[in-house]
């Protein structure tokens, strides 16, 4: 979770001793089991994936099937907030991650990913940047929505569209790409799947991001060699991005992405393959 005010490590929630757990993974146990206690704050909601906490105590949440709410301090779930886009409602697929520009108190700007619909029962992640205006006495509703970035292909099938979003020190955003179920893609520079990308906040490449000698590589790659990443956050004390990647069975990981690295997606992994193979 996402919070004006607060980090949270990706990790907090991982790390629960179990039998079920020592089962999934060959990572050694904690030390020092973990408590973690569970509050309802909001109800009714479908599949929410993403959240955003503003400075008010509200919370911004997106339902998978294509909905932003506006989610009141004491839980009260506002109507679907309007000019929402189209989206690719199926599998892993939808309206999925939300955050807001450091400015957003004054500026209303905002960011979503979502899966997008391209046609012919294809669709990859998108990017889009839009203005939330909050009318007296009607719901919330975007402004201004314009797609800064769009994953390239699009394909078939509704598994692995990353998603996630994380907006570092300098404005820039870091987005998480996942390799839609396309393993070997995630190590061809000439395309999006399983990589996390730089962008600027209008979604154009930033001049320091890294330069790679390959013909075709896209420019807006940071690291490479990823499965499925849905989780990013800046650390606080440091400035650096932190991910945490679903790979397959035991295969969890979570890692700092460096500029220009490899994290090896599929070539290495802990996990192992739901066919049970190595």
């Amino acid at each position: 979770m996402r919070s004006t005010s607060t980090w949270l490590p990706a990790a907090v929630l991982l790390f629960s001793a179990s039998a079920a757990s020592a089962q999934q993974t060959k990572a050694p146990l904690p030390r020092v089991a973990s408590a973690v206690v569970v509050e309802a704050v909001a109800k009714g909601l479908v599949h929410p994936w993403g959240l955003q906490v503003l400075a008010d105590g509200r919370m911004l949440v997106t339902e998978r099937p294509g909905r932003l709410r506006v989610v009141a301090a004491n839980g009260t779930v506002g109507a679907p907030v309007d000019g929402v886009p189209p989206v690719f409602a199926s599998g892993q697929g939808g309206l999925l991650d939300v955050a807001v520009a450091p400015d957003f108190a004054t500026s209303g700007i905002l960011y979503l990913t979502y899966a997008e619909p391209r046609g012919a029962g294809t669709a990859a992640t998108a990017v889009a940047r839009a203005t939330m205006v909050e009318p007296a006495g009607g719901p919330a509703k975007l402004e201004g929505f314009a797609v800064i970035f769009r994953q390239q292909p699009a394909t078939s099938g509704g598994l692995h569209f990353g998603a996630r979003i994380a907006i570092a020190r300098d404005g820039n955003l870091f987005v998480t790409l996942g390799e839609r179920y396309q393993r070997d893609k995630a190590q061809d520079l000439a395309v999006h799947y399983g990589k996390v990308i730089r962008i600027t906040p209008d979604g154009r490449v930033p001049d320091d991001n890294p330069k790679r000698p390959q013909s075709g590589a896209q420019p807006e790659i940071w690291s490479h060699g990823h499965r499925n990443a849905q989780s990013a956050a800046i650390h606080p004390e440091t400035g650096k991005l932190w991910t945490v990647e679903h790979g397959a069975r035991g295969g969890d990981e979570i890692n700092i992405p460096q500029a220009g690295k490899n994290y090896g997606w599929p070539l290495i992994t802990y996990g192992i393959d739901y066919s049970g193979s190595k």
